[in-house]
């Protein structure tokens, strides 16, 4: 049996309520993978200004908040 066989054979047992989920697995897997290119100029520099403004460091959202003189309410709308 073939695994495109048994995979006919698998879905038939699915109780119709997790079709749903199937389907979406099966969506994803049906794109066909992206041809990789080699990135350009701008990409390079892109990537290059990225890794410049990045200095390594995080802040939680109570750190960033505090660091732009917002509050949560701010965020609310």
């Amino acid at each position: 049996m073939s695994n495109r066989e048994y995979a006919h054979l698998l879905l038939d047992r699915v109780p119709e309520s997790k079709i749903y989920y199937i389907m979406g697995i099966l969506e994803g897997a049906a794109i066909p993978d992206m041809e990789e290119v080699e990135p350009d100029q701008w990409d390079l520099d892109m990537m290059a200004q990225a890794q410049n403004d990045n200095d390594g460091t995080t802040l939680t959202l109570d750190e960033m908040l505090k660091k732009e003189g917002l509050t949560y309410a701010d965020l609310q709308d």
